[in-house]
């Protein structure tokens, strides 16, 4: 009888399902998107993490700024933004920030932050785990190098350890960018080197086209 009377339904009051956008990102030189996200890293002590804050630059991959701290809060990444957007005179309407919608990430202190230098937010929709899929692989190039040690003493060790990690990263040969290295394209040292591997790549396609499905690379 309730069930005909519609009487069996949600009686309290709950707040419609949103409908969030996929992020799309269209990063066509230095400094027009950055990701970032924060990373828990171990320590020696069992249920104890640091706090790695890295903020990357995705046209280029290169790693802009990044931080480890004990604590995760806005505040911090108020501070770590205030130092990457004066330090490479971001102006107003030329960046967007991705990145998920973790507490520090909403936090008004460093919404607030971004206001003030005008630039444009952008965030992953709540929930899902690979609208920030550059960060995160970020984070795993990190945790499975060869070198890293898994667990930290303290956070003096982890930033002893990921500063040298991170000049060698800029410094590799990257995947997502067809191999060049992080350092070349945020620089745009790209022009001077653009034969020699390109060369090798027509070579090769030349000997084996076989393997080249989609066509020369």
């Amino acid at each position: 009888m309730l069930r005909a009377d519609g009487e069996t339904g949600e009686r309290r009051a709950q707040r419609a399902p949103g409908k969030h956008a996929v992020p799309h990102l269209l990063a066509d030189r230095p400094h027009a998107r950055w990701s970032w996200d924060i990373s828990k890293l171990p320590t020696l002590e069992p249920r104890r993490y640091l706090n790695l804050y890295l903020i990357l630059d995705l046209y280029s991959r290169y790693v802009i700024a990044w931080m480890i701290s004990a604590k995760e809060n806005g505040a911090l990444a108020k501070h770590l933004f205030h130092r990457a957007l004066t330090c490479y005179d971001i102006r107003g309407g030329q960046l967007t920030v991705h990145q998920d919608r973790g507490a520090p990430m909403i936090a008004e202190t460093y919404r607030d932050l971004l206001a003030a230098f005008g630039v444009e937010p952008s965030y992953s929709r709540p929930r899902l785990s690979n609208d920030n899929a550059v960060s995160e692989s970020m984070f795993k190039t990190v945790k499975y190098s060869p070198g890293c040690p898994g667990r930290f003493a303290d956070p003096e060790e982890a930033r002893a350890w990921t500063a040298p990690f991170i000049n060698h990263y800029q410094q590799r040969p990257h995947e997502g960018i067809a191999f060049y290295t992080p350092a070349i394209v945020f620089h745009g040292r790209i022009e001077p080197i653009y034969d020699r591997p390109q060369g090798a790549l027509d070579a090769h396609f030349a000997a084996h086209p076989e393997r080249y499905p989609n066509g020369p690379p």
